[in-house]
């Protein structure tokens, strides 16, 4: 059964259900509402009634002149002594009680009774003197109108009932489909994707419902295939560059084994050619685990507090000797500072982005790194003079195997373009960001802000 028709189908039962409760009420109350008008005629005749009975000496009842009393609407009555004998009774035919049970009660009682073919409403009240229980009267009204208007009232009830719920169905049946046709649109959208691998399309849907669940659906599921759609880009992306990235190192390795192997001997230059390419895949294959951990959060953080000025004065002695003579490494305004993180790999992180200042930068040019506090945060900012960043390449150099420069020339001691994916997500990592501000043939600032003092650092960040 369909979403449509079990929708249809409860909605119909609530429906039916509600207003079968609501007639049984309404023929109930109606039934004790003339139940009630008739039990009030029958007291007040059956009062009048005793008004006008007389006893004689020997406590007898005198029902002479019950024949004279007109009865009205009252079809029945009868007038009976303690020995069950009838003194009186209207219509005079009528020998049998109106109610057996009510005769012998004792007690004033209302009871429905069946007489021949109808059905009376009786009321037995015991007739007392002074000395002694003399009698019973009953009255008794017949229910033949009653009985009728209950039946008509219960006959429309049902008619009603029948045809509420069939409106409800029908009604539910099209308010259904009209709120469930987005829905409908989304499983043949879904199924096509499916089919195509087309993970492109989105499902559409019209802003006026944008406050409903179902566009709230539609909305996550759109959400849902563009993170598919980025994931399925990001991993082709990812298997194409690291075949490319494997490609030079691995022709490079079998180039020198095939020239050790033509001319039988071990060349020094080739030995060391496949070091360093080997080296590079080493190189490679961590970035990438570290990539992989950090995406799955499995990447270890061991935070503690430790003085960020001692950590920014290795990171320059360790860069001034890479630099060696090509150009000048710069200190500038460096406080005293103690932070919360992980000092390793923040130093990671600044390797990274200091390596690349000196790799990019021309000769006998320089590279500065400063360091402040900036109310609860470090700001540390590595300015170099390079020929700066394309501004289209700017969104993207935060991307894997990203490289805005695609004409250079690969050397031996290039990346892969994971430094910068790297260094992005340790500052995340602990809660700060980066920034990269550059101007062609000008230089390129990159900025890290870190909390001195976050209340938690999660280990939950992607690149």
């Amino acid at each position: 059964m369909s979403l449509q028709s079990r929708l249809t189908y409860l909605f119909s039962t609530l429906i039916g259900t509600v207003l079968l409760v609501f007639g049984v009420l309404v023929y109930g109350l109606v039934n004790l509402i003339l139940i009630d008008q008739i039990d009030q005629r029958l007291t007040i005749f059956s009062q009048r009634i005793i008004s006008e009975l007389s006893t004689s000496n020997n406590n007898q009842i005198n029902s002479s002149n019950l024949a004279e009393i007109s009865t009205g609407e009252i079809q029945y009555l009868q007038l009976w002594r303690n020995s069950n004998e009838l003194l009186f009774s209207r219509p005079r035919e009528l020998t049998e009680p109106l109610d057996s049970f009510g005769l012998q009660q004792g007690t004033p009682i209302f009871r429905n009774s069946n007489l021949n073919t109808n059905r009376l409403r009786v009321v037995s009240i015991p007739l007392e003197t002074v000395r002694g229980s003399i009698g019973v009267l009953q009255v008794g009204i017949d229910l033949t109108l009653v009985d009728i208007t209950l039946r008509t009232l219960f006959l429309v009830l049902v008619f009603l009932i029948f045809i509420a719920v069939i409106l409800a169905a029908i009604s539910t049946w099209v308010i259904t489909r009209q709120a469930l046709s987005p829905l409908v649109n989304m499983t043949e959208v879904a199924r096509q994707i499916t089919e195509t691998n087309d993970l492109t399309r989105r499902i559409p849907i019209s802003n006026d419902r944008e406050n409903d669940e179902i566009f709230q659906l539609i909305t996550s599921f759109n959400e849902t295939l563009e993170r598919l759609d980025q994931i399925l880009s990001s991993q082709k992306r990812l298997m194409a560059d690291v075949s490319h990235e494997l490609r030079t190192p691995l022709t490079v390795i079998k180039g020198e084994v095939g020239l050790m192997r033509k001319y039988k001997q071990v060349d020094e230059d080739a030995i060391k050619n496949v070091e360093m390419e080997v080296d590079r895949l080493t190189r490679l294959v961590g970035n990438l685990l570290m990539i992989t951990q950090a995406e799955t959060g499995d990447l270890p953080m061991d935070n503690s507090k430790f003085q960020i000025d001692e950590l920014i004065f290795e990171v320059f002695h360790q860069m001034q000797t890479l630099a060696s003579e090509k150009l000048n490494v710069c200190l500038e305004n460096v406080e005293q500072l103690q932070i919360f993180g992980d000092r390793d790999r923040i130093k990671q992180a600044l390797l990274n982005l200091v390596g690349n200042a000196i790799q990019y930068s021309p000769p006998n040019s320089k590279v500065c790194i400063s360091m402040r506090k900036i109310e609860n945060d470090v700001q540390i900012s590595i300015k170099d003079s390079g020929p700066g960043i394309p501004k289209k390449d700017l969104d993207h150099i935060f991307d894997r195997f990203y490289r805005g420069e695609k004409s250079r020339q690969r050397n031996q001691i290039s990346g892969f373009g994971l430094g910068l994916a790297i260094t992005q997500f340790i500052i995340q990592q602990h809660h700060g960001k980066i920034s990269v501000d550059s101007v062609q043939n000008e230089g390129t600032t990159f900025t890290i802000e870190i909390p001195i003092n976050p209340d938690n650092v999660s280990n939950n960040s992607k690149i």
